[in-house]
């Protein structure tokens, strides 16, 4: 089932705030890698993200769901992060 458009938002806002960028626009995931609020769900982009289940058996509660950006989603095992992406700088770089 989709998320609503508040619970999407709800979700961006416990990704981190970067004190040097507008909170509304960019922030950084669990992996350090830049997410753009308007990237939700865009797969083109190095700066999308999508919703994250933490606990993948855990249920829709807010304290179960992160903002993650899409390739550390993609790759991520058995609930744990396995980072693909993050960041140097501004910009997001892949990791091998």
């Amino acid at each position: 089932m989709p998320f609503t458009d508040e619970k999407i938002q709800q979700v961006w806002e416990k990704g981190k705030v970067v004190s040097s960028n507008n909170p509304n626009v960019w922030r950084k995931d669990a992996n350090d890698a830049w997410i753009y609020r308007e990237s939700h769900g865009n797969r083109k982009s190095m700066y999308g993200w999508e919703v994250d289940h933490i606990d993948p058996g855990g249920g829709d509660e807010l304290s179960n769901l992160r903002p993650l950006q899409w390739k550390n989603n993609v790759v991520k095992q058995e609930g744990r992060l396995k980072p693909a992406v993050t960041s140097k700088g501004t910009e997001n770089i892949e990791l091998d």
